[in-house]
């Protein structure tokens, strides 16, 4: 730069070169946002990154509150069970009380995260409470999304239930008496899960062998969970936004609600009357269960299954939010929890 260059710049009046300055940073903020919206168009990784670390932080906290309800009821631990052979995702946690001298009705519990996040560990706590009553409890793993695409989910869950049938001596599990277990996305994968046991043709659209009888499957508990993709597809804003790109990145498709993905999910569809007793239950705070566990429950209840629900009414205060059931530390999730074991108790025998 020459010196009269030097002496141009130098008497340039200083709001301008502020303004320069700010509008590059402004331009290259812009470019920034642009790019991420260009990739969030063509792929769901970024986004569905953001959310499962939004989840896990969530899922962890829930738990760390859940562990302060643990009971000092000593029990066996069996954990990280292989039930299949992709690692860490097919494994199962086992809880069983010390104290048992036989097999225990088995409560199979599939966790949660919006078929993207989640792990097993979040209900563990829950599971060691269950457990210290008087049952097993397991917690299963399965591969969530994008790093599989469905059905992946529903099929490895089939075969834990098969690897739990097959070991259920090891495992203290009388085969007999199985609850299938879930919330938020585990409740769907659990109401798939039981009506691919109940429903023959179901069964048989979804390409499955279903791993358990009938008869073995005594009940499902389903807290908060997704039973109607329509419905799910037609939220809005930032919920409707996550969920969308949730399903987005577990189904593989964009088009998942129009498509055999949101078809095949919507298990309020394919429930007949020989679907297993049903614990099912949401927060008035949480939209799920005004478009999702309500009408899951009318459905079931007029198939003549038998229905017990815990809901709670539209002006109660406080507002229960999404799994307000882990929430141990406020009445409403422990009044959920008696009601749970109420359930259990009277289906288990």
């Amino acid at each position: 730069m020459t010196a009269l260059e030097q002496a141009d710049e130098s008497t340039e009046p200083i709001p301008h070169r502020k303004w320069r300055k700010t509008r590059v940073a402004l331009l290259s903020v812009i470019a920034i946002i642009v790019v991420i919206g260009i990739v969030g168009a063509v792929t769901p990784w970024p986004s569905a990154m953001v959310i499962r670390a939004v989840f896990t932080r969530g899922g962890e906290e829930t738990a760390a509150e859940m562990n302060r309800h643990v009971p000092d009821t000593k029990l066996t631990e069996t954990l990280d069970v292989a039930y299949g052979e992709d690692g860490s995702d097919t494994t199962m946690d086992v809880y069983t009380p010390a104290s048992a001298t036989g097999p225990l009705p088995a409560v199979v519990w599939i966790h949660g995260g919006a078929w993207i996040s989640g792990s097993k560990e979040n209900v563990d706590p829950y599971l060691r409470i269950l457990a210290s009553e008087g049952y097993t409890t397991i917690g299963v793993n399965y591969t969530r999304g994008p790093e599989a695409a469905y059905p992946t989910a529903v099929n490895q869950l089939n075969a834990a239930l098969a690897h739990i049938d097959v070991h259920a001596d090891e495992l203290n599990v009388d085969a007999s008496r199985i609850v299938l277990a879930g919330d938020s996305a585990g409740a769907q994968l659990a109401s798939q899960l039981a009506a691919i046991t109940t429903n023959p043709d179901y069964a048989k659209i979804m390409s499955v062998d279903p791993a358990l009888d009938a008869d073995q499957l005594v009940a499902t508990v389903l807290n908060c969970g997704v039973y109607d993709l329509a419905a799910l597809a037609a939220l809005t804003g930032v919920v409707g936004w996550g969920l969308k790109t949730s399903m987005w990145a577990y189904s593989g498709s964009k088009n998942w609600a129009e498509d055999a993905t949101g078809a095949t999910m919507s298990t309020v569809n394919w429930v007949t009357g020989d679907f297993p007793a049903t614990y099912i239950s949401g927060g008035n705070g949480d939209d799920l269960t005004w478009l999702q566990s309500i009408p899951m429950a009318q459905r079931l209840d007029d198939l003549g299954v038998d229905v017990t629900t815990l809901f709670w009414p539209a002006a109660h205060e406080p507002a229960q939010p999404h799994e307000y059931q882990f929430h141990l530390d406020q009445p409403e999730a422990q009044t959920a929890l008696k009601e749970t074991l109420d359930f259990l108790d009277a289906r288990t025998g």
